[in-house]
């Protein structure tokens, strides 16, 4: 039977779907209920986190967010903490865009890939995108085209509003400082987006944060290592009271 102290909200990463937490849903249903958020087209952080607020019924919630859901998930805390009773960020970080060339480059990438996908198309876009994210044995698998294909769904007008959002996106570095909730850390030890050191940094902030690093994996740490990812919540969870 439902109740708030068994759901656990999983927020999906640029682009993604339910497809990006599926085999943690298949691992989990049984310990919580699982919700998955959507954003559909809105283009700011804050008005996805709104939207998550608005739509999750239980009242309190343990949340867990992939790369930019990570980032939607510190705004749920932002304005939400009496809500959220444990915090999972996954291959995600806290920093606003950069102010300086470094900002400059991602602006300059984001609307290049989305340029690709308004002349060639999502998929083309997606193949692209995808390589330089994961790690390399997955290059050309079946995984490799589930991938594609989850992004191939949606389309540039989504495309564009996720952009937005995120070069858009506040800063949370001041969500983990004052964060009262068990925080799980995990990342890809060959993700290049978002990288190890980026995630003991936002360690240090948080005493007693719990870091894993999860070997041969990139980015979309859910589906290229799904039994790692799916135990780490499982432990996260236990300390979070959060599973019947």
């Amino acid at each position: 039977m439902s109740s708030a102290a068994s759901t656990l909200v999983l927020l999906p990463g640029l682009l993604c779907d339910d497809e990006v937490w599926a085999e943690q849903q298949a691992a989990l249903y049984e310990s919580c209920d699982i919700v998955i958020g959507r954003f559909g087209m809105l283009d700011r952080i804050e008005h996805m986190a709104s939207h998550v607020l608005r739509t999750v019924a239980a009242q309190r919630f343990a949340l867990a967010g992939h790369s930019m859901g990570g980032r939607v998930a510190l705004e749920v805390l932002r304005q939400a903490p009496e809500r959220v009773l444990g915090l999972a960020l996954l291959d995600s970080g806290v920093a606003p865009l950069a102010s300086n060339q470094a900002g400059d480059e991602e602006r300059r990438g984001r609307h290049e890939l989305l340029a690709l996908a308004q002349r060639e198309g999502m998929e083309v876009m997606a193949r692209q995108w995808v390589a330089p994210m994961v790690h390399p044995d997955v290059w050309g698998t079946p995984l490799f085209e589930r991938m594609v294909a989850m992004i191939a769904r949606s389309d540039p007008d989504r495309f564009a509003a996720q952009i937005n959002a995120l070069l858009q996106r506040p800063d949370a570095e001041p969500v983990l400082r004052t964060l009262h909730c068990p925080l799980l850390l995990l990342c890809g030890q060959q993700d290049r987006w978002s990288p190890p050191d980026r995630h003991r940094a936002m360690q240090a902030l948080v005493p007693g944060a719990a870091l894993r690093i999860i070997e041969h994996c990139g980015h979309m740490s859910p589906m290229e290592q799904p039994q790692a990812v799916s135990g780490a919540l499982v432990q996260w969870l236990m300390h979070c009271g959060h599973v019947r």
